[in-house]
C-alpha cells in the first residue's frame, strides 16, 4: 500500500464508499445513484488534501468565512473540487457565496433569495440551489416551515428564475428519521426535484432508503472535529 492508501482519512472513506453501495443495491437503487459529501467544518486544509488524494471530491462546509480561508487554493489544484454550502446563510454573505460556492443547500427566505439572484446575474455565475425545509418545524432552525415549501419553491424558480435543483433537511434529534425523510421526498415529487440531500452520521442508511441522493458525513471522514478559535 503506499502512504495514500495508508492514510486513515483514505481508509475510512473507502469503508464509508463500500458500506454507501452496499445499502444502496440493498434498497434496489443504484450505488452511482447516491453521492457522498465529505464535510470538513473545523477540519484544516491538509485534512481535505488526504481526502483529496484518495479521491475525494464533494465537500461541504458551513461557515463561508472558513471556507473562504481553506478551498481557493485546493481548488486552483484540483479543479474538479466541488464545495456545497451546508449551514445557514447570511444575506450580506450572498455576493461571497455565489462567488465560492457550486451549491448553496440553505435557501430558505424570500430576502436572501432575492439577494442571491441578484448576485447570480452580477457575477454570471449560477450554483445549484437546494431549498432547505425545517421538516420538524423547530423554531431555532433555519428552514422554510413543510405547509410554505411548495408555495417558496414555486416563487423561486418563477419570480426569481433561480437554479433549484432539489431539497435539504435536517430532522429533529430524537425522532424518527424516516418521517422527515419521507415528507421532504415527497414535497421534491410534486414540485418535480430530483436531488435530495439528506442523511448524516446517525441517520443516513435511512435516508438512504427514503431517496437521498447525497449523505453528508464529517466526523465518519476526518474524525473528531477540532475546536474553532473564533
Amino acid at each position: 500500500m503506499n502512504a495514500v492508501q495508508d492514510h486513515p482519512i483514505a481508509g475510512r472513506l473507502a469503508e464509508i464508499r463500500a458500506h454507501i453501495a452496499e445499502l444502496a443495491r440493498h434498497f434496489g437503487r443504484d450505488p452511482d445513484a447516491v453521492a457522498l459529501m465529505a464535510v470538513s467544518k473545523t477540519h484544516p486544509a491538509e485534512a481535505i488534501e488526504a481526502a483529496l488524494a484518495a479521491g475525494q471530491r464533494l465537500f461541504g462546509e458551513n461557515r463561508v468565512q472558513e471556507a473562504q480561508a481553506k478551498y481557493p487554493a485546493l481548488q486552483a489544484r484540483f479543479p474538479d473540487l466541488t464545495l456545497h454550502l451546508i449551514g445557514p446563510l447570511q444575506t450580506n454573505k450572498a455576493a461571497e457565496a455565489v462567488a465560492l460556492f457550486g451549491a448553496i443547500e440553505t435557501l430558505d427566505r424570500p430576502h436572501l433569495a432575492e439577494a442571491l439572484a441578484r448576485e447570480m446575474d452580477r457575477q454570471g455565475r449560477r450554483p445549484a440551489l437546494f431549498i432547505e425545509v425545517n421538516t420538524g418545524e423547530e423554531p431555532q432552525k433555519a428552514g422554510v416551515p413543510p405547509g410554505d415549501a411548495d408555495a417558496f419553491i414555486e416563487e423561486c424558480v418563477g419570480k426569481w428564475r433561480l437554479p433549484v435543483v432539489g431539497l435539504m433537511c435536517i430532522p429533529p434529534e430524537g425522532e424518527e428519521p424516516a418521517l422527515h425523510f419521507a415528507l421532504l421526498r415527497e414535497i421534491a415529487r410534486r414540485q418535480g426535484l430530483t436531488r435530495l440531500s439528506m442523511g448524516m452520521s446517525a441517520d443516513y442508511e435511512t435516508a438512504i432508503r427514503f431517496g437521498s441522493t447525497q449523505v453528508r458525513l464529517g466526523t465518519a471522514i476526518f474524525g473528531k472535529r477540532e475546536s474553532l478559535s473564533t
